[in-house]
């Protein structure tokens, strides 16, 4: 092979490689066809592409069919999917640590454990730190099993209302009045009630007394 032949054959490797899934190999069968006799071995020997597109790319020229691409299929398998008992591993750890919505406005669950806290929990379980997927992959991949870090909310404190402090008034006086009358009687009396804390109930139903 002479220099010449040898350039203008740098230049369809080139032009080759600038192309992309059809357009290349109709390119690349053009070529084999014109300079290779089309003989995809021969055009992998000569300009180094992979004689099954090659072969293909002269089907689908010759017939007019074109072949479509599984680009999905070639992606990287997730985690969770790659390393099944990694996510079984992973529900049963954060199933029972969340709870629905309290509203019913979606089918999400809400958990108390963080990705970071989920990773630590592997690793204390016996995983290495080096074949579990980072912090962020993690709280991905509890998105993608439907689960929502939510805190639990602490009981928030009741708001001074303006009616607050007459009432109190009209206690202290009605107190007063009933303590400077020697037919009345005073019944001191503690009472507690169930209450919520903060805006939703605790996993599992229960409510703390207040």
């Amino acid at each position: 092979m002479d220099r010449d032949e040898d350039r203008y054959d740098r230049l369809l490797q080139v032009g080759a490689k600038r192309l992309k899934g059809y357009q290349r190999r109709l390119f690349q069968a053009e070529t084999c066809l014109k300079l290779c006799d089309g003989n995809p071995r021969q055009a992998e020997r000569r300009f180094g592409w992979g004689r099954h597109n090659v072969a293909r790319g002269i089907h689908e020229l010759q017939s007019g069919i074109r072949c479509l691409e599984n680009f999905v299929a070639k992606g990287r398998r997730r985690a969770e999917e790659r390393n099944p008992q990694l996510a079984q591993d992973i529900r049963v750890m954060v199933g029972p640590r969340s709870y629905t919505d309290p509203e019913l406005k979606s089918s999400r669950r809400y958990s108390t454990l963080s990705a970071g806290e989920v990773r630590e929990a592997l690793v204390a379980q016996g995983y290495r730190e080096q074949d579990l997927p980072s912090e962020r992959s993690m709280r991905d991949i509890l998105n993608r099993m439907n689960f929502r870090l939510k805190r639990i909310q602490k009981g928030k404190p009741l708001k001074k209302t303006a009616e607050t402090d007459p009432i109190f008034a009209n206690v202290k006086a009605v107190r007063e009045e009933a303590r400077a009358d020697e037919q009345t009687l005073e019944i001191s009396m503690d009472t507690k009630a169930k209450v919520k804390m903060g805006d939703y109930v605790q996993p599992g139903g229960k409510m703390p007394h207040g």
